[in-house]
């Protein structure tokens, strides 16, 4: 494997070099599985949790950004009357 600088900062791109044009396919199938062998999957539980905390959270902070932006535009608005 030879690293090769790409056109984005630090990201190296690891190039493989094959002999006769031919990958090993089956290699990287095997390797696949195992490592999908290692992941640890979240429950049904704990995805419907995980779920509902980022619609709350995403609830409160559109209300807040919302109150916020209202406010800031009362001000603004009560600036322009002045004028």
């Amino acid at each position: 494997m030879l690293p090769e600088r790409s056109g984005r900062g630090s990201v190296l791109v690891e190039t493989r070099i094959l002999r006769n044009g031919q990958g090993r396919s089956g290699e990287f199938i095997r390797q696949v599985r195992a490592e999908t062998a290692r992941v640890v999957w979240p429950s049904s539980r704990e995805t419907v949790m995980t779920t509902v905390m980022v619609i709350i959270m995403t609830t409160v902070l559109g209300l807040f950004f919302f109150s916020l932006d209202s406010f800031f535009s009362w001000i603004v608005q009560s600036l322009l009357k002045l004028i």
